[in-house]
């Protein structure tokens, strides 16, 4: 991918600023930034902190995507050669109170895109991030592959569903060389202080309760598989770079590939290995997931074989990532980040 040009919308985010930094740091090509500062990004500010960041190799344009993209902005942005569509509003509970904006958002949001896309002669790839979430609940020893059905268990899952729809239609109609990915839960440094990991690391600092979402009978604790975001750009960035149209075998998955990570945790055996990292007591509170929280699930599964199947090997497991991580949060000048 070496001079060559890619586009990351999104990227002001927790997942995208890590897309960043990746792609700064893994290869020399030019990085063009589209996001549109809302509450989600803070800002520049996750962008700031990258020791790495580059002014000269990346350019931001402030762009709201949930409307047509100006003809001046494709004139400053001209040609790009991969696109990664990190943007969308992924609120879970926002989608529930507000489900008609914020599923008009994602929805036109994607049909911008793809319309733009159209356009573009030097495309090679689109990748389209989306989720574990448009599966739905998955019962105990399911592992949902990329051929699955949907059954999207919210207005949020129910708008990525529709904006992988849109991509297939695309891909179909105009042969856009679309990649969809699905991703489960991501960690890593900078995310909002509100996430379990972030979270657990200053209410464990502090000595509060942790509250964990479990079933009815408040004994069981809800389920993850947990990646670092890093993880996930060095996933994407392999099926960028490498044919993976001909090694993908899969005709009913044809362009579709799970990123998950190497082993589910409950969340209170989590919570444990992070207070256990630190040398601390873990306090924490079990409540019903679902009087709690209704339109979420308790357990979220992906089979991650087929990317496996290509030769693709994470660079670091669960538990480097995550002590990584917790190192990094409990630097001084880190802390910062932890604060509500």
């Amino acid at each position: 991918m070496d001079k060559t040009k890619i586009l990351l919308t999104g990227s002001c985010g927790f997942v995208g600023h890590h897309f960043v930094e990746h792609f700064l740091k893994e290869t020399d090509c030019d990085i063009i930034v589209l996001d549109k500062l809302n509450y989600a990004a803070q800002g520049f500010d996750r962008l700031r902190d990258i020791e790495s960041f580059d002014n000269k190799r990346v350019k931001i344009f402030a762009v709201d995507l949930g409307m047509e993209i100006s003809d001046g902005v494709r004139q400053e942005i001209g040609e790009v050669d991969y696109i990664i569509n990190l943007a969308s509003e992924s609120h879970v509970d926002n989608s529930i109170s507000n489900p008609i904006s914020f599923v008009q958002n994602n929805i036109n949001l994607m049909l911008n895109m793809l319309g733009w896309a159209r356009t573009l002669k030097t495309l090679k790839k689109f990748v389209q991030f989306s989720t574990d979430e448009i599966f739905g609940t998955a019962p105990l020893d399911v592992d949902y592959k990329e051929e699955d059905r949907f059954n999207s268990g919210n207005p949020y899952s129910a708008s990525k569903a529709g904006q992988e729809c849109l991509c297939m239609a695309y891909s179909n109609t105009y042969k856009l060389p679309i990649i969809i990915t699905r991703s489960m839960n991501i960690i890593g440094e900078r995310q909002h202080p509100e996430k379990f990991i972030p979270m657990c690391i200053r209410k464990i600092f502090n000595g509060e309760v942790i509250t964990i979402h479990a079933d009815a009978t408040k004994m069981k604790a809800g389920t993850r598989f947990y990646i670092h975001a890093r993880n996930v750009a060095k996933a994407i960035h392999f099926l960028l770079t490498n044919n993976v149209e001909l090694l993908d075998r899969i005709d009913a998955a044809k362009g579709k590939f799970n990123i998950v990570g190497e082993k589910e945790l409950d969340n209170l055996t989590l919570a444990q290995m992070i207070a256990d990292y630190m040398g601390k007591p873990l306090k924490y509170e079990m409540v019903d997931f679902h009087s709690e929280r209704p339109g979420h699930d308790l357990r979220y599964s992906l089979s991650g074989e087929k990317l496996k199947s290509l030769g693709f090997v994470f660079p670091k497991n669960l538990e480097e990532s995550l002590y990584k991580t917790i190192d990094w949060y409990l630097l001084p000048e880190h802390k910062r980040w932890l604060r509500l």
